[in-house]
């Protein structure tokens, strides 16, 4: 087992993780030589798409150090983003230490605490490495200070490298063999294994991943979750190259992954700990708290008839990520759906375009929504994910929405513009800290007010150098109301927002001129109305298309033109009482859309 060295990568995004990951494969053995292209470790299309890391990918690895010996690597590409920081918190648990990757001109940023204090709360090595330090702007020496001055690391452990040239990897390589402890576990210690991912495979099922703290396993093995204290015999282990390798065994210290026919996620859930049934282990390893859904929206299918199909994709997809959560909801506009739970705005995108590539669906979505607490008259409190939902306001004794810990860093000549954005969202200044050249800002924020487009206006606001980073802190009581949406004078409840009462008025003016000039025009006029507490507080109108029934009329009385007018308007009345309009998917974004145009 000393040979043994199990690290993950952390970094703000777009600081050059998945780079570093790459120069770090061309250094060492382990890895086909024909699968050699620009992010090796992101597997996902939509992961090459955009640039990013979404699901944290392990390798392993085989490197001959300097001193000749041969050391056995298990790195772990993690995501940046803070919707998909549940992922970064898994793979720590399957490490002993850590790369922090940090931008040689960005510098420290709101991601970079965030992991640096994650890998330390983990008791792990941290090694810090100043990236694209051949940029013309980098500032290495400046970011060493930063190190120091915020994260309390000594600048001098910091070792300077360009992931994109190569330029300073081969000390990396050097730094984990000597930073980096071996795994602690024993060999002959019965077997404890912590599960930090699965995915669901056609033929053999959920595939779990798997770090072997203690013991070790075999095919023909039977092994109980412990959770659940359900059995299954081990078929297969292997290890990742970054592919599924097969192995003979999978001993204490190594990452890998093994089938034993488990047919659902219930029954070895993320985090839980795998024995030996017939020497099971005596407690547990800790794992970690599952992440809870912070925002909610509808996913609906266009089609009535792919229900189960939509059902059958959530539950697979499930297993590869472990934070989704889904519900059966009905609407009166969209019929059967499912109410879905995210972390956040991205990661509601990723889920939705992973369902229509992967499991070749048509899909609707609503406006997602944060979940708020409401005080009933009658003394019972109830939670509301969907805007629909809310009770009657003769009801309601009030209404609680979530608050967040908004930490900003940005350079010093955008902390007005930065300032102001805050507080146009109801933002709340608690504290105001200099770090250098740049200021952070602490603000506690409603989270509906940062949901939507704030993290976009934040950046052209700075020219892309502020960054953020929130926490959820509780919920605080807030004048609060529901604005309904009608077209054609029926309800559409999937276009349903709870808002503050100051901004009631002028969101829903902006819909419903928004929505009125994405509904597709019909023979008749279509009203489009916002209303609240029974109050109709704005309107806009779809025209209608106009017929030129005066076309063949070439002179003549004029009493002749006015009969076939009068005609054409008692068609469109009969046509109107009975005429649905068609509303379509970018009229449930339009929300979405609204804050840009402030």
């Amino acid at each position: 087992m000393w040979q043994i060295r199990n690290f993950s990568i952390i970094a703000h995004v777009d600081h050059g993780k998945s780079t570093l990951a790459d120069r770090i494969l061309d250094l060492t053995t382990g890895t086909d030589i024909r699968d050699k292209r620009e992010q090796r470790l992101d597997t996902l299309d939509l992961e090459r798409e955009r640039g990013i890391t979404i699901k944290a990918s392990p390798v392993r690895l085989g490197y001959r150090a300097r001193d000749g010996r041969e050391y056995i690597f298990h790195l772990i590409d993690t995501p940046g983003h803070v919707d998909f920081n549940y992922e970064v918190n898994r793979s720590l648990a399957a490490c002993e230490g850590v790369l922090l990757v940090i931008d040689a001109s960005q510098g420290v940023e709101a991601q970079t605490i965030v992991n640096a204090y994650l890998a330390i709360d983990h008791n792990l090595v941290i090694i810090p490495v100043i990236n694209k330090i051949d940029l013309p702007n980098a500032n290495p020496e400046q970011v060493r200070k930063e190190l120091e001055d915020i994260l309390g690391i000594p600048g001098d452990e910091a070792l300077l490298v360009s992931a994109r040239t190569g330029q300073g990897v081969p000390e990396v390589l050097e730094a984990i063999v000597q930073r980096i402890p071996a795994p602690a576990g024993r060999i002959d210690a019965r077997l404890r294994a912590l599960i930090f991912d699965s995915f669901y495979d056609s033929y053999q099922g959920v595939i779990p991943f798997i770090c072997v703290k203690e013991g070790e396993v075999r095919p023909g093995q039977i092994i109980q979750a412990m959770s659940s204290g359900r059995t299954f015999q081990v078929t297969q282990v292997g290890y990742f190259d970054p592919g599924l390798q097969k192995g003979e065994k999978l001993s204490a210290g190594e990452v890998g992954w093994l089938t034993a026919g488990i047919k659902t996620i219930g029954e070895v859930p993320v985090g839980d700990t795998l024995t030996r049934s017939d020497a099971p282990a005596s407690t547990p390893l800790l794992g970690y708290r599952p992440a809870k859904p912070v925002i909610f929206a509808g996913l609906y299918p266009v089609e009535p008839e792919e229900y189960e199909a939509l059902k059958e994709a959530l539950e697979k997809l499930q297993l590869n990520d472990a934070a989704l959560s889904f519900e059966p909801e009905t609407s009166q506009a969209l019929n059967f759906g499912f109410r879905c739970g995210f972390l956040g705005l991205l990661h509601a995108e990723i889920v939705q375009e992973r369902l229509e590539r992967e499991f070749n669906l048509n899909l609707i979505a609503t406006a997602p929504a944060v979940v708020y607490q409401v005080n009933l008259t009658s003394g019972q409190t109830i939670t509301i994910d969907n805007p629909a939902k809310l009770p009657e306001p003769e009801a309601i004794a009030s209404i609680e929405e979530p608050y967040i810990k908004l930490s900003l860093i940005t350079p010093q000549e955008y902390v007005g513009n930065v300032m102001q954005l805050t507080q146009e969202r109801r933002g709340m200044l608690k504290t105001m800290n200099y770090l250098g050249r740049r200021v952070e800002l602490v603000y506690e924020v409603p989270f509906g007010e940062v949901l939507f487009d704030f993290h976009d206006r934040l950046k052209s606001l700075s020219r892309g150098y502020a960054s953020m980073d929130y926490e959820q802190i509780g919920y605080r009581e807030g004048k609060l109301q529901k604005v309904e949406v009608l077209v054609n004078e029926e309800l559409v409840d999937a276009l349903s927002f709870i808002i503050h009462v100051d901004k009631a008025y002028p969101l829903a003016r902006r819909l419903v001129d928004k929505l009125a000039e994405v509904i597709p025009r019909q023979q008749f006029a279509v009203p489009v109305q916002a209303k609240t507490g029974g109050r109709i507080i704005a309107r806009s109108t779809v025209k209608a298309f106009r017929k030129d029934v005066l076309a063949k009329c070439y002179g003549g009385d004029v009493t002749r033109k006015r009969k076939l007018l009068e005609k054409q308007k008692e068609g469109k009345k009969r046509m109107k009482s009975i005429g649905y309009v068609e509303v379509p998917q970018e009229a449930f974004l339009a929300v979405l859309s609204l804050g840009e145009e402030q």
